[in-house]
């Protein structure tokens, strides 16, 4: 009889999801809701399951795979020890005990997470990205003379629209000089200041290691927003419920946009994987303008993956069911160890 393949379930501090869905508020399911998703996935596919929640030590992590020995970990961390960036570490420790996993590896996380060095390493391959400047923390605010107001303002290597409020768009040096202050001093990293494009949210999801495939084009409709607020993807947009009903702010298909346009986004989307050298699954983030002309916001080597999120949905409108796009990604993630540690 074959083995059933064992699939470990790496989650962060609270990730840990329970059996069942039932007796749960919409804000306790928000905590671990990719994680559940995942979860229920992988049995559906018939793996054999368990999850390992880690924060602050690598012990237990080493522990469980002596005492387990999955077949593959499915990397959910989207941080270690309260920092975003410490998941690459994270990542590198599977990479040298040569435990395959899901997801990205450490030098795709890497370039990827800095979103100054993936616009530059993007500008020099040609690709459209925002003018920007990076204000790193201890330094006076000098914004160079070439970055046009008005400036949308973030953290240079936190995701999740971490820190970004309609406070984030500046539109002179006191602005400018405020918002970065509370980027170092309330969300602990380096500034980045990029040209504010008006335009279209778009993302695009790509799958695959060396060969990778991308999803149809998906919208961030940001609805009824308030009269001059910025349409921008803040914090609250992307996390709050209510807010999210009160002003009919949801994601879809964009599907009226010309094939000839789609085909040149989804080709940059592709590019930008492969510059990147990502790896597993991720999210490009465009803006386009109302002239046609579009930029990469950045690149998401570790997007959301629960079922009704951008990343499932996409690849549900092209064909791939939220079971076997988990499988897939379980593939990906064994065929990519065995690749990079081939003798």
């Amino acid at each position: 009889m074959r083995k059933r393949l064992t699939v470990m379930g790496l989650v962060g501090r609270g990730g840990t999801p329970p059996a069942s869905l039932e007796g749960h508020t919409p804000a306790e399911i928000a905590a671990w809701k990719m994680e559940y998703d995942v979860m229920v996935a992988l049995q559906h596919n018939g793996f054999a399951t368990s999850v390992l929640e880690i924060a602050d030590d690598l012990a237990p992590l080493r522990e469980a795979l002596q005492e387990r020995q999955p077949d593959v970990v499915f990397n959910m961390l989207e941080e270690f020890q309260g920092y975003a960036l410490f998941d690459q570490h994270v990542v590198a420790y599977l990479e040298m005990l040569r435990m395959p996993y899901t997801g990205c590896n450490p030098r795709g996380l890497v370039l990827s997470r800095d979103k100054a060095l993936t616009k530059k390493i993007c500008t020099y391959h040609r690709i459209a990205v925002p003018g920007f400047g990076v204000f790193p923390r201890g330094r006076a605010v000098r914004k160079a003379a070439r970055l046009n107001y008005p400036l949308i303002v973030k953290a240079l290597q936190e995701d999740a629209s971490a820190g970004i409020s309609q406070a984030s768009i500046v539109r002179d040096d006191t602005q400018l000089a405020e918002r970065v202050t509370f980027v170092h001093e309330q969300v602990g990293d380096d500034a980045i200041a990029e040209e504010y494009i008006e335009g279209r949210e778009l993302y695009v999801g790509v799958l695959g290691n060396r060969q990778a495939r991308t999803f149809p084009i998906w919208e961030l409709e940001l609805g009824r927003l308030p009269e001059g607020a910025p349409r921008i993807a803040t914090q609250k947009i992307k996390f709050d419920l209510r807010y999210q009903l009160k002003y009919d702010i949801h994601s879809h298909a964009a599907t009226d946009l010309p094939e000839a346009l789609v085909r040149r986004i989804q080709a940059t989307a592709r590019r930008v994987y492969r510059l990147l050298g990502l790896s597993g699954y991720a999210r490009a983030d465009f803006r386009l303008r109302p002239d046609g002309r579009y930029y990469l916001l950045e690149a998401n080597a570790n997007p959301d993956l629960a079922h009704d999120e951008e990343f499932a949905a996409s690849a549900e409108q092209a064909g791939l069911s939220y079971e076997r796009l988990i499988r897939r990604i379980v593939e990906l993630g064994r065929r990519y160890h065995r690749a990079a540690h081939r003798p």
